[in-house]
């Protein structure tokens, strides 16, 4: 949702006159309410009598869509949870190296049981080895 942030300009008519306007020009600023401005709102949204609801709605320079979104964030609890700001791009540059991770993971478990094979089996060699010796 929009506030405008229109700045007068004065403009001349024929007779040289000034005409007071908004300058159609200006950017728009977007307004962001803080969870406890719209649980405010939609607690003062319910209270209106069924006929006032979108006077109170266009007063307060809300949508019905936007109450509607913030009745059902409300009761599903995550009005004030923050939403992940990574773009797809980023979740799939995450997916791709926790897959990656995984396989190194993988991939060292494997060499350290092979060390581990490696370190018995000549454990069992030099053994075999100095038994030989000594008959």
């Amino acid at each position: 949702m929009t506030i405008t942030n229109a700045t007068k300009v004065a403009k001349h008519d024929q007779n040289d006159d000034v005409d007071d306007n908004v300058d159609p020009a200006a950017r728009p600023t977007r307004r962001i309410l803080s969870v406890e401005e719209k649980l405010d709102i939609l607690a003062r949204y319910e209270a209106c009598e069924p006929g006032q609801k979108g006077e109170f709605a266009r007063r307060e320079g809300v949508y019905s869509s936007q109450l509607t979104e913030w009745r059902r964030a409300r009761d599903a609890g995550t009005l004030g949870a923050k939403r992940s700001t990574r773009t797809r791009g980023e979740n799939r540059e995450i997916e791709k190296l926790t897959k990656k991770n995984q396989r190194l993971e993988d991939e060292l478990e494997r060499t350290r049981l092979a060390l581990d094979i490696v370190g018995k089996t000549h454990a069992l060699l030099e053994k075999l080895s100095k038994s030989a010796d000594n008959e």
